[in-house]
């Protein structure tokens, strides 16, 4: 099963927008720390930039957070390249005529309607300087 990174590759270009402020932000040098490629950075960026997260000029490799790292939260973040997408899916082609497939759907998306819920609500107080300070502290051990 497919997973996207979208989510935790923004986290990483936002923290590295805000801890190399000054260098060399070009989206080939930030996709040189994702390991990716600088047109998947792009599209994050353009994400970012639409959302009203960062700042960016064509042509100049010098994004910039619109707001301080304590006002951005991971929901802000998510909410930024993953759209309405929810974190948890039910598996929409089950067997109709089955007990469990007939009904599962149904109850797993009101389950997991209440689970996002509860994670987007989690999210919005946890903030990308919160993020930024534990990866500085990992770089010290």
């Amino acid at each position: 099963m497919k997973y996207s990174t979208k989510y935790s590759d923004a986290i990483h270009i936002l923290a590295y927008i805000h801890l190399f402020k000054g260098t060399d932000l070009s989206s080939d040098r930030i996709a040189q720390s994702v390991e990716t490629n600088p047109a998947y950075v792009r599209r994050i960026m353009s994400d970012l930039r639409i959302a009203g997260l960062i700042e960016s000029q064509r042509g100049k490799p010098n994004p910039k957070l619109t707001k301080e790292p304590n006002e951005i939260s991971l929901l802000d973040i998510y909410a930024s390249v993953e759209k309405d997408q929810h974190l948890l899916h039910a598996d929409k082609k089950t067997n109709p005529n089955c007990l469990i497939g007939g009904n599962i759907q149904t109850v797993l998306e009101e389950t997991y309607d209440v689970l996002q819920k509860k994670i987007e609500q989690e999210m919005s107080a946890i903030s990308l300087q919160s993020i930024i300070d534990g990866i500085q502290v990992e770089a010290n051990h």
